[in-house]
C-alpha cells in the first residue's frame, strides 16, 4: 500500500506573489497573541498571513547565530548569491502591531543545489536562530536558496514566544530566481 502525505497544503489565505514580495520588501514580520498568525507591515500597518507547513527538514539545532552560511561542524561556507534577511517580529492584537522582543526566530533553507543540511550526517549549514532585540528585529546573513523538484524557491522560518509558535515560509519571485539561477553555483 502506498500512502501520500500532502505536507505542502496551505493553511489559511495564500498570499499572491506580489503580496509576498511586498512583505519581504517591508522586511517586517510578526507573531501572534492568540492565533497561529504572523503579520508584516510598516509604520503600524499589519497584514496577517497564514502559517504553513514546517516541512520535513526542521531541526532544533540550538545554533544562535546571524551568519548561517557556514557549517559549524567544519567551517565550510555554502556558495551562493549573498542574501541578508532582516525581520521585524511583531505581536498582532486588536490594538495593532507591537515589537515582540525576545521571540526566538529560526531560519533554515536548502543550498544552491537544493540540498538541506541535517538530512544525512551532522552538517548544519543554512540553519540558525536569533532572539529578537527590544525592537523585535533579527538579521540573518545567508545565500539565496536553490530549489528542488516539486517546490517553489523558499526559506522556512519559525517564531517562538513562550508556549506559542508559528511556522511558515518566504517565497521568491520567479523573475528574480531566474536571474540568480543563471549564475554559478546555481546553474
Amino acid at each position: 500500500m502506498t500512502m501520500s502525505i500532502d505536507d505542502d497544503r496551505p493553511v489559511g489565505r495564500v498570499l499572491s506573489r506580489r503580496e509576498a514580495l511586498a512583505l519581504l520588501g517591508a522586511g517586517a514580520l510578526a507573531a501572534w497573541p492568540s492565533a497561529p498568525l504572523f503579520a508584516a507591515g510598516n509604520a503600524g500597518a499589519c497584514i496577517a498571513t497564514p502559517a504553513q507547513t514546517e516541512g520535513p527538514f526542521f531541526l532544533d539545532t540550538r545554533q544562535e547565530r546571524a551568519d548561517i552560511r557556514a557549517d559549524p561542524t567544519d567551517g565550510t561556507i555554502r556558495d551562493g548569491v549573498p542574501l541578508t534577511l532582516t525581520l521585524a517580529i511583531q505581536q498582532l492584537s486588536a490594538a495593532g502591531c507591537a515589537p515582540l522582543a525576545g521571540a526566538i526566530v529560526d531560519v533554515w533553507h536548502c543550498d544552491a543545489a537544493g540540498e538541506y543540511s541535517g538530512t544525512a550526517g551532522s552538517q548544519r549549514f543554512l540553519r540558525g536562530y536569533q532572539m529578537a532585540d527590544r525592537d523585535g528585529n533579527v538579521r540573518f546573513v545567508t545565500i539565496y536558496p536553490g530549489w528542488y523538484p516539486g517546490r517553489a524557491v523558499h526559506i522556512h522560518f519559525k517564531v517562538r514566544s513562550g508556549a506559542r509558535e508559528v511556522t511558515s515560509q518566504f517565497y521568491f519571485d520567479d523573475a528574480i530566481s531566474e536571474r540568480v539561477f543563471a549564475k554559478a553555483p546555481y546553474v
